[in-house]
């Protein structure tokens, strides 16, 4: 089966891709200084990706196991690519045989500018014609069944577009075909922790997912298939389970204006052709995720104030008894765009529903606010961006005097006023009723004798 993870699951550490024709290289002609193994290295890694590479040191060694240790390295880069440790251990006996077989790849340290690491797309190793390898080695050597036992990294750190970095620690223990066995990916220093664990089902391209994240579980079943036409579909099925929205998204360092913890389900698509590589499976990810949070807080939106001012209403809080909804994101070139649908919300005998887009910050959506018992929606626009989000009246709906005329023609201004009333209600926006007077004493005259 032609799997393109294969050649991304060894592209992930290119000491690999290289550290292997060294040894070869040192086995089967002399044994070099470590001098002659950093050029070499370098040299390999120009010729095959275009880009010069500097590398700071390497050492090896062949007794009591084969190792190879390379440090300080960096691409010639605007934004270089840069590792400060990568270490190969090899299996002296298979060696000896001819055949590859690395017990362990250990990368510490890895930083991963996303604008230097575009510069590598389609740049990867291919396959042998024919055989579905992903290293071409000369004859007569051959990979072994299971060509790396255990990849294990730690502090790799990927800047996105936004400069944000965000390090990750993990490792993969691999079965025959590049099938993980067990996998773990976890943010690095992240308290409570968000971790992935994948645990491979009987030999099946089937893995047990289990999912921690904002002090909840997102667990369930993976699947990896070829499909009629070739392609590679990976799929999954989840379910969120009492996750805090805020400590989750803190833990990727972003923001977010809704509070409170989620459940639902999520389904998680992604495809691929056989001769692409991970990134475009990456970057076709789409994910749906049916949600309800209860109870729910808008941080930074005031829903009561932006109906009352008949304004632009920017900060703020509103407490709902319930929200709930369907997210989709969707990767593409530029970004994830995110769309929520059939948002609906409720406080006390209030509901919302409305819909809206997520992309790049900025946001893009209208919500409806039905009050008095249901008989009037009053429109909502939303827009800003997801750090600033601001709420405003659409169209006609200016003044309490449009407002009424808009959604209920020929009552009029009254129902204005009516209106921010219930939305003062409604959201618990309204004032305390001030303390009622002491009645005054009744005067009294001079006192009467008798």
């Amino acid at each position: 089966m032609k799997h393109p993870i294969r050649r991304w699951l060894i592209g992930i550490a290119v000491a690999l891709l290289l550290g292997v024709g060294v040894l070869v290289w040192v086995v089967s002609a002399r044994l070099p200084t470590d001098d002659e193994v950093a050029a070499k290295i370098a040299e390999g890694f120009e010729k095959r990706f275009g880009v010069a590479l500097k590398v700071g040191g390497a050492h090896w060694s062949l007794l009591p196991v084969p190792v190879l240790v390379l440090s300080d390295i960096a691409t010639d880069q605007p934004r270089p690519i840069t590792l400060r440790r990568a270490t190969l251990r090899l299996q002296l006996a298979p060696l000896l045989q001819r055949v590859i077989a690395v017990d362990e790849i250990e990368i510490e340290s890895l930083v991963l500018p996303r604008t230097s690491v575009r510069a590598f797309r389609g740049k990867g190793p291919k396959p042998q014609e024919g055989s579905g390898n992903v290293v071409a080695l000369p004859a007569p050597w051959t990979l072994a069944p299971v060509p790396v036992e255990l990849l294990r990294w730690r502090d790799v750190v990927w800047i996105d577009r936004r400069d944000i970095s965000l390090a990750y620690d993990g490792d993969v223990r691999f079965d025959p075909g590049w099938r993980p066995r067990q996998a773990r990916l976890e943010r690095a220093s992240v308290t409570p922790p968000v971790r992935l664990r994948l645990d491979r089902q009987a030999g099946q391209d089937r893995w047990r997912t289990r999912i921690d994240a904002g002090g909840g579980t997102w667990n369930g079943v993976s699947r990896l298939e070829t499909l009629p036409d070739g392609k590679l579909q990976f799929s999954a099925e989840l379910e969120p389970r009492q996750i805090d929205i805020e400590s989750l998204v803190q833990a990727f360092d972003r923001r977010t204006s809704v509070a409170g913890k989620f459940s639902g389900s999520t389904t998680l698509v992604a495809e691929a052709g056989s001769s692409e590589e991970l990134g475009a499976l990456i970057r076709s990810l789409h994910t749906r995720t049916t949600f309800s949070v209860q109870p729910a807080t808008l941080t930074k939106l005031d829903v009561a104030k932006a109906v009352a001012t008949a304004g632009v209403s920017r900060g703020g809080t509103t407490q709902l008894d319930e929200l709930t909804g369907t997210v989709d994101t969707q990767g593409t070139e530029d970004g994830v765009v995110i769309q929520y649908t059939n948002l609906k919300a409720r406080s006390g005998v209030l509901t919302a529903s409305g819909n809206l887009k997520l992309f790049n910050r900025k946001l893009d959506g209208e919500i409806a606010v039905d009050l008095v018992d249901g008989v009037i929606g009053v429109p909502l626009k939303i827009s800003g961006t997801a750090s600033d989000p601001e709420l405003s009246l659409t169209g006609a709906a200016l003044t309490g005097a449009a407002i009424g005329s808009a959604v209920l023609p020929g009552v009029g201004t009254a129902i204005g006023a009516r209106v921010g009333q219930q939305v003062e209600k409604m959201f618990g926006g309204s004032k305390p009723k001030p303390k009622p007077k002491p009645a005054p004493r009744p005067r009294t005259g001079p006192r009467q004798t008798p």
